[in-house]
């Protein structure tokens, strides 16, 4: 096998693997709060954003892919404007779900039932960590970009600074 393909493919895939962690370490968090519930308002919570980032998929795929061609023809302007312009669309969504954002969590909680109760908490998680959507969407188009010019070991070293991070906050918050 291509020594050079692997050194590409096996940090995107451990920067696959660290994608779900996010969640889970939030989940094992209120897990040891006493309620059931607290783990049904987490899981609709992250049902939601897992439909609203998985949309926004195209900002690193497409990104790394406009990226790679302006690598391989040592275009470097191009990319450093591709970059430019992927983090703009990245901020421009990023604001307009912050605008929006309570008809998002109105339509989604509408779409998904939960009990009464779990709406609330999954209100609360909601409300909060949409903020994190211009670090999340911003990440996206950096991700794509790195990856675009062949460089995918400091996505994987970013995504797993963001897991500790989220971790050691979590705990301590």
């Amino acid at each position: 096998m291509n020594k050079r393909i692997l050194h590409l493919a096996i940090p995107n895939i451990i920067t696959n693997i660290t994608v779900p962690l996010l969640g889970m370490v939030d989940l094992s968090i209120v897990g040891h709060l006493g309620s059931e519930q607290y783990i049904g308002a987490i899981a609709l919570g992250t049902m939601i954003f897992n439909l609203i980032y998985w949309n926004f998929g195209f900002l690193r795929m497409g990104t790394s892919g406009f990226t790679a061609q302006a690598f391989g023809a040592k275009n470097f302007e191009e990319a450093s404007r591709i970059l430019i312009r992927a983090c703009s669309i990245s901020l421009g969504i990023a604001l307009l779900l912050l605008m929006l954002q309570r008809p998002i969590a109105w339509f989604s909680f509408r779409w998904i039932e939960g009990s009464e109760i779990m709406e609330q908490m999954a209100f609360q998680y909601f409300s909060i960590r949409i903020w994190a959507a211009p670090a999340t969407l911003g990440l996206y188009s950096l991700k794509g970009w790195l990856i675009g010019m062949q460089n995918s070991k400091l996505p994987m070293w970013i995504a797993i600074m963001i897991n500790v991070l989220n971790i050691v906050f979590s705990l301590l918050f």
